[in-house]
């Protein structure tokens, strides 16, 4: 018997790295590993309705945007039985959310995408997948804004960047660049409370982009 399941890959980013959210799993197999927040698929509902439903009752995070990366369907990919997962992901703000351990998850854990622990299953193949989409995504389309909280500031954003793309940007040609396309909107305000010189703090404009975009506009990074 063939069986199917949902896997989901959360992004955030915190402390200028990229990271990916983990429950420990509270029941076999591979009982104490680390995982991506996925279960079995629920029959009554669509794929896309199951992984929103897997991803509250694990970690309580809902209302969460989703986009199918593709199917996993190795053989031996799970133990015992035959299991082909559909792997959904998603960038989120983390400090918009405070995702709470459910089910069968036992904690729940952001970790570094650089140093991942020990992964049930083929969740690092997931969650490498993944990033490579992301990696291509992030500069034809503006997500990496979805990262960061409302207003921010250049550095912040090219930090961003950099996470994902895992390579130092210039700071002068990402500004240039970020600046000739006209999506960002100046609030007025800088940062406080930091020990450096207070920056800027812009906020991406949303309702421009779209309606750049229906004219052919292309995000180039």
């Amino acid at each position: 018997m063939i069986y199917n399941s949902v896997d989901c890959v959360i992004f955030g980013f915190k402390d200028e790295k990229l990271k990916v959210l983990l429950i420990k799993r509270n029941n076999e197999p591979q009982k104490g590993l680390m995982a991506l927040p996925g279960d079995f698929l629920d029959s009554e509902v669509s794929i896309y309705d199951s992984a929103q439903n897997t991803l509250k009752e694990l970690t309580s995070l809902e209302n969460i945007y989703l986009e199918q990366i593709r199917a996993f369907g190795e053989i031996d990919r799970y133990p015992g039985k035959r299991v082909i997962t559909i792997s959904y992901y998603a960038l989120i703000n983390i400090e918009d959310y405070s995702p709470q351990a459910g089910y069968t998850a036992e904690k729940l854990e952001w970790c570094d995408i650089n140093a991942l622990p020990k992964l049930a299953f083929d969740h690092d193949e997931i969650i490498n997948i993944a990033h490579k989409r992301l990696k291509r995504r992030v500069r034809t389309e503006p997500i990496g804004f979805n990262l960061l909280p409302e207003e921010f500031s250049l550095t912040n954003l090219q930090q961003v960047y950099e996470a994902i793309l895992q390579m130092e940007l210039n700071k002068r040609n990402f500004r240039t660049k970020i600046n000739q396309m006209k999506l960002l909107i100046d609030t007025g305000k800088k940062q406080e409370n930091v020990a450096h010189k207070p920056a800027k703090l812009y906020r991406f404009d949303e309702n421009i982009y779209e309606k750049l975009k229906e004219e052919g506009f292309y995000f180039n990074l």
